[in-house]
């Protein structure tokens, strides 16, 4: 009886897709996220050994002006799409290689807080094919459900003024 590795057992890491993803010797930008927060890192990968050049969480856009009344929302879909538009300008501050996106053993549901990080990050500048269908609505990412409303806009431009 062949016994499986204790992280593929906790269902925190797929060994074939993770291979695949190391077989394409170019970065990877992870998108992982918590019971608070949204995290994305860029990793370089040499000799199947991950190293975390950077990583930003949603906790930074309080920064930009979040309100603190609203930190519970911080993994929401409006915190995901302003998370991918502040690493990807961050990607592209330091001028480094365009990554793969991994996002691990996370379900990848259309219209969900995934593809508003993907949209964050293409509207960010980055290169990436997506269909526009999977995005969510403009009205969700602005955060029309939210309880407490967020500057949106005002947020978004202060990451987007960031060279």
């Amino acid at each position: 009886m062949k016994t499986l590795k204790k992280r593929r057992r906790e269902c925190r890491t797929n060994y074939k897709k993770r291979l695949n993803l190391l077989k394409g010797e170019r970065p990877r930008l992870v998108f992982r996220r918590t019971n608070k927060y949204l995290i994305a890192q860029y990793v370089v990968s040499k000799e199947a050994k991950d190293k975390i050049l950077f990583g930003i969480t949603s906790k930074e856009l309080i920064k930009y002006g979040w309100p603190e009344s609203s930190a519970g929302s911080l993994k929401s879909i409006p915190a995901s799409y302003l998370t991918g538009l502040l690493i990807s300008k961050e990607i592209i501050k330091k001028k480094l290689e365009h990554p793969i996106v991994d996002f691990g053993m996370l379900r990848t549901l259309h219209k969900t807080r995934i593809f508003a990080f993907l949209k964050g990050l293409i509207d960010g500048g980055l290169d990436i094919k997506c269909p526009k269908e999977s995005f969510p609505e403009e009205e969700r990412i602005k955060g029309r459900d939210l309880k407490n409303k967020i500057l949106f806009e005002e947020i978004k431009s202060k990451i987007e003024k960031i060279k």
